[in-house]
């Protein structure tokens, strides 16, 4: 395994990661709730915005694999909040909402 990346550090996120997917699933609701989209919008892209510069921080510091993990929660949010349609976006080749 890469030197930067450790299993130890592999296996956390595979651990944290399973934990978050398994609480999201036993904690769905059928419940209606009023949702200003307009706000989730700019909260999902506040997110993406704080990840993508905690990214080039990282990576200022040397801290590549930080980084890279950065950049995919940036991604992510993005991607997430395109497949919402919070975004207006239209582009497959950025976001995986098509």
């Amino acid at each position: 395994m890469n030197d930067v990346l450790s299993k130890e550090k592999l296996d956390k996120y595979f651990s944290i990661t399973k934990e978050a997917l398994e609480k999201a699933r036993s904690n769905l609701s059928n419940e209606q709730k009023t949702i200003n989209f307009k706000l989730v919008s700019e909260d999902f892209l506040d997110m993406a915005q704080r990840y993508f510069d905690d990214a080039i921080h990282f990576y200022k510091e040397g801290n590549a694999i930080t980084a890279f993990a950065a950049l995919n929660y940036a991604h992510g949010w993005l991607d997430a909040g395109a497949r919402l349609k919070l975004f207006n976006v239209r582009d497959s080749r950025l976001f995986a909402a098509d």
